[in-house]
């Protein structure tokens, strides 16, 4: 009898793993970690989507997968006693309106043993652009894995365009601007930054983070300027923060911290001038790694003279590093 038993519970089991993921009902997880030989059409095939919905929902810049890579999926789902339309969207990343959507329910009433597809939510894009909340790039951040090793996060502020320019839903003309100038006048490949926040809190993933900036530093000397982006990543902050020009908003402020925190996590640093640096501690003519130490140099004030009470290391390790440090041991106890 015991060997019977035995038998039986092996064969659910085995029948339970081998379901299709597409009709796993009460997945306690709509993530699907890439395996070795997947692709896009492939997974969107199995989660029963397109290739188009599954790029929007996870930013994704190209059709490139990597092994370990983690993506949002669509999964079915049964409901339960005490479930709510409310509380599943919260639970599986979706909203309200794209399950009632998906389903053609006319109402939010739900009832126990009903199978619903729920569909995660998908993410603002433009052409290679990504715009995201904080939550939202903590997300893309943690889920995406990257064939470069950074080191270092480069800190900018953008000068033009400033606030005078960004009027609440312009992100994307105004990125395109950036790009247009950068390889049209600049004569770079792309935009130069990985990342862009903006005024209302947003941030704006541009090149890939697999490619390292253009034209960041050292300007003058190409080959020392590659040296030193072969390992980093650039921010470029909208707005012109030397004093008595843009005043940083609340917003920004937070979203500035928060991505630079996350980064320093995603990628196993600890905040120092070395793993966080700024334009201006940079010759932009010889690429030599000046600091304070300016004089007789050609050097920017970016990320501004107002930047988090200033553009020196002294500002930097006693005014925005402390920020990055504190905003990480939250993320990190938010994780637990």
């Amino acid at each position: 009898m015991k060997k019977q038993s035995v038998i039986i519970f092996s064969l659910i089991l085995f029948l339970f793993v081998n379901i299709a993921p597409a009709q796993a009902i009460n997945n306690p997880r709509n993530i699907y970690e890439v395996k070795s030989g997947d692709s896009l059409w492939e997974v969107s095939n199995t989660y029963q989507t397109t290739v188009q919905n599954l790029k929007r929902i996870n930013g994704l810049q190209s059709n490139l997968l990597l092994v370990g890579q983690k993506l949002r999926v669509p999964i079915m789902y049964e409901v339960v006693k005490g479930d709510t339309l409310w509380e599943l969207s919260q639970s599986f990343n979706s909203t309200v309106q794209s399950i009632k959507s998906v389903n053609d329910l006319t109402s939010n009433t739900i009832y126990v043993g009903q199978k619903i597809r729920i569909p995660p939510q998908k993410l603002t894009m433009n052409g290679q652009y990504v715009l995201m909340s904080r939550d939202e790039f903590r997300d893309w951040l943690f889920n995406h894995k990257f064939t470069r090793e950074i080191k270092t996060i480069q800190q900018h502020h953008t000068y033009q365009p400033s606030y005078r320019q960004f009027n609440g839903s312009n992100h994307f003309a105004l990125l395109r601007g950036m790009e247009d100038y950068h390889v049209n006048e600049m004569g770079w490949s792309n935009i130069s930054q990985q990342l862009t926040t903006f005024p209302d809190g947003t941030v704006a993933v541009g090149r890939p983070f697999n490619t390292p900036p253009e034209g960041s530093f050292g300007l003058q000397n190409e080959s020392v300027m590659h040296q030193i982006e072969a390992n980093a990543l650039a921010i470029e902050n909208v707005g012109n923060f030397d004093k008595g020009n843009n005043q940083m908003t609340p917003e920004q402020r937070e979203t500035i911290i928060t991505v630079t925190a996350l980064l320093m996590l995603r990628f196993g640093l600890v905040p120092s001038i070395d793993s966080i640096t700024y334009h201006h501690w940079w010759d932009v003519n010889t690429g030599e790694k000046v600091l304070d130490q300016s004089k007789g140099h050609a050097i920017k004030t970016c990320p501004g003279t107002g930047f988090f009470g200033g553009n020196s290391t002294s500002n930097a390790k006693n005014q925005f590093y402390p920020l990055v440090v504190q905003k990480m041991k939250e993320i990190r106890s938010s994780m637990q």
